[in-house]
């Protein structure tokens, strides 16, 4: 089970505190969360708090509850623009300092979006950019520096056939980054060759693929398949149902609904590439807590857009054992599931226990996969 993203907006940092406030972190946006329509489970209370993951005390709690249901890899999502990292805490201070880091495996997932003030966005108004996703060479290969001294290195990070797993969410943006698909493949074959050099038999590259663009600034690749190859990618997953699958229903698409949709998705994606396909299960969706909550919530585009409901335990539990059974033909290192996600509040979609379904969904994990 890899669930992302540990983070990365709840806990202190001092971009978000020069843009928001002192003492601000995305846990403000998850206070103020209102009911937007009749029978809208808002506001979500998380049962540990309004803490800081940054803090290796509060990490270590959510090691040891992954950990004891079933859960192998937190994969963070980790951000590194041109002028330096951002919302890295959670992975730098809070894992990396917890005493109990031991008990669970972690890898990076580059979010490599452009960054939008969306924390809350406002209705009709478009999303101010904060930090373009492209980057120079010269950014890539400091950032490379760092993932294989600081994180490859490390005794937790997680290898597949001794291969460090290393993810971009955006292709686009990594190929604007670099002028083209062959400079952009130098890149990556450069990141390649300082992971040999330190002593692994090869990098994993993932590709997250989607063909449905969510937040502000997305766009997916208008031949996927010719662009993972070209690039020379190890597996591709997917990061949440909703980029393959359209919320016909406004203000709420049920889950059962989703799940199938995205179950066609993944059927024909595994005959389409030739590289492995890493599936999702996504817990749910609601990024209402996004927006500003005296606004009207009309279905405008993200954050202002059709919710996930029914989402219940039970049917996550349900969706995990029909994964599970798809994958139970395969050879072990390929039997990875990603979860969409571990603590992405404002976005409906996370494992973490609030006030109201306590541990039910990690339980859901134990009672599937042990």
């Amino acid at each position: 089970m890899v669930p992302y993203p540990p983070g990365p907006n709840y806990r202190l940092d001092p971009r978000n505190e020069a843009a928001h406030g002192p003492g601000w972190s995305e846990w403000e946006l998850v206070k103020r969360a209102e009911p937007r329509f009749p029978g809208h489970r808002q506001p979500r209370v998380p049962a540990w708090g309004y803490d800081d993951e940054a803090d290796p005390a509060c990490m270590a709690r959510r090691i040891d509850a992954a950990a004891d249901h079933g859960v192998d890899v937190f994969l963070f999502d980790w951000y590194w623009y041109d002028d330096g990292p951002y919302l890295e805490r959670g992975l730098e201070r809070g894992f990396l300092g917890a005493a109990n880091n031991h008990r669970l495996k972690f890898a990076v997932h580059f979010a490599n979006h452009t960054w939008t003030n969306i924390h809350p966005a406002k209705l009709h108004s478009p999303a101010p950019v904060q930090y373009p996703g492209e980057i120079t060479r010269e950014t890539f290969d400091t950032i490379v520096e760092h993932v294989v001294q600081r994180y490859f290195r490390h005794p937790s990070y997680w290898l597949i056939d001794g291969c460090p797993y290393f993810s971009f969410y955006e292709l686009t943006k990594l190929v604007a980054s670099f002028g083209s698909v062959a400079a952009t493949r130098r890149a990556l074959d450069g990141f390649r060759a300082a992971t040999r050099a330190a002593g692994f038999p090869e990098l994993h590259l993932n590709a997250v693929v989607w063909g449905r663009p969510v937040l502000p600034g997305e766009s997916g690749a208008a031949d996927p398949v010719k662009l993972v190859t070209d690039l020379g990618f190890d597996s591709f997953t997917s990061y949440v149902w909703i980029h393959h699958v359209g919320l016909p229903e406004f203000p709420e698409t049920d889950y059962g609904y989703v799940q199938g949709e995205y179950l066609k998705y993944w059927q024909r994606v595994e005959r389409e590439f030739p590289i492995p396909y890493h599936p999702n299960v996504s817990m749910g969706w609601d990024s209402s807590p996004r927006t500003v909550q005296s606004d009207r919530y009309l279905n405008v585009g993200y954050p202002f857009m059709a919710t996930i409901g029914g989402n219940t335990p039970e049917r996550f539990r349900d969706a995990l054992a029909e994964t599970q059974r798809r994958l139970s033909g395969r050879p072990a290192r390929d039997r990875i599931l990603t979860i969409n996600a571990w603590n992405e509040w404002t976005e409906g979609s996370y494992l973490e226990p609030d006030t109201e379904t306590g541990m039910a969904y990690l339980e859901a994990i134990r009672d599937v996969f042990g």
